[in-house]
Parts: C-alpha cells; sequence; structure tokens
C-alpha cells in the first residue's frame, strides 16, 4: 500500500476537505517568505498526509508567527515539537506540528539543523507558545540541539550526569550508564 492511497478515517479524506484550504495557505506563505521556504511538500504529490513546510531555521519564527496569527490560517495549537536525526547533513530535522482548531486543519513546519560537532541552535518557540517549553527541554535532552532564548534549557528526562543524546542514531544501542548515588537535588529548585 502507497501512503498516497486515500484511506477512510474517522475524520474523512483530509486531502478532500483540506486541499483547497492548505493550497491558499501554502501560496500566502510561500508569497510572505518567499526564498526562506527550502521545500514545500503537498499531498498527495509526495508521501504526506499534511502540507510540509520546510523553513530557514532564521525564519522559523517568524513563519510559526504568520501561521498562529494569520487569519487565513489560524493554527493556534501546537499540538507536537519533536526532532528526527537524519544522519546526514544537515543532521536534524526539528518538527512543529500545528492545528488549528477553528478549521480543524493540521500543517507541518521543519527546519534542518547541522550538526557539526555539537548541533547547530535553533530559536525558540516559546514566544509564540508556551507550551513549547517541555517540548524543546526534551529535544535538547534527546538530540543535543539548543534553543537560543530558551527560558530554562536543562535535561528534562534524563539525569544531569547522563553523557550524550540517547535519540540520536549514532548513540549505542547498549549505551548503559549507571548511577549508584542519586542526584543531590538543586537548591535552587526546591524554594
Amino acid at each position: 500500500m502507497d501512503i498516497r492511497t486515500p484511506i477512510p478515517t474517522n475524520g474523512g479524506d483530509w486531502l478532500q476537505k483540506f486541499g483547497d484550504l492548505w493550497k491558499a495557505q501554502v501560496a500566502s506563505a510561500q508569497a510572505k517568505f518567499g526564498a526562506d521556504l527550502e521545500e514545500v511538500r503537498m499531498p498527495p504529490d509526495a508521501p504526506t498526509d499534511v502540507p510540509i513546510l520546510y523553513v530557514k531555521k532564521s525564519a522559523v519564527i517568524a513563519l510559526l508567527t504568520f501561521l498562529k496569527t494569520d487569519p487565513a490560517c489560524d493554527y493556534n495549537f501546537l499540538a507536537d515539537l519533536t526532532a528526527t536525526d537524519e544522519e546526514s547533513e544537515p543532521r536534524f530535522e526539528i518538527v512543529y506540528n500545528l492545528f488549528s482548531m477553528a478549521k480543524k486543519a493540521r500543517i507541518r513546519v521543519k527546519t534542518r539543523v547541522k550538526s557539526e560537532p555539537e548541533a547547530e541552535s535553533v530559536p525558540t518557540a516559546t514566544g509564540v507558545w508556551v507550551g513549547a517549553n517541555w517540548a524543546e527541554r526534551e529535544v535538547f535532552d534527546m538530540y543535543g540541539v539548543r534553543f537560543e532564548g530558551h527560558p530554562d534549557l536543562r535535561r528534562i528526562l534524563m539525569d544531569n550526569r547522563w553523557v550524550g543524546h540517547p535519540l540520536r542514531k549514532d548513540y549505542p544501542l547498549r549505551g548503559y550508564q549507571i548511577f549508584t548515588e542519586p542526584m543531590a537535588a538543586d537548591p535552587k529548585l526546591l524554594d
């Protein structure tokens, strides 16, 4: 089965429901951001269920703000923020999955990040969505990608003594790290 083959879902055929809306929204984003949009993947031309806008990292916050505040888009909910390790440069893709509560539509924004020798940083989206805070911390913890301007960028899942980033594809499968003593609590966090 090919991903481009329409299948019935509880919401019906997304392309039939949102195809014209997505085309108008993507055309509007292309007109506004021009060369800052590196690539656009639209269903059914690409194996994706929603449009994917690849944007330069320098323009990612401007695009996210546009998609949230423009009345024709109204993607007011950050459904997910994650990353993928592509194993080739640019190594990481930061993925923003957006949802419009008013239009019931989804769209995906991605930005590519190099990993030379430490991952490049990406501007934080906490100014657009406060809820990006913990998701960005998780991406930092698991992949090592830093978010410029983040209010509290520190590990969220792994022990502070942990070395490395477990979701990178070059992380050893049996990269066990055993800590026999508990880590002392940070006094600043106890107030």
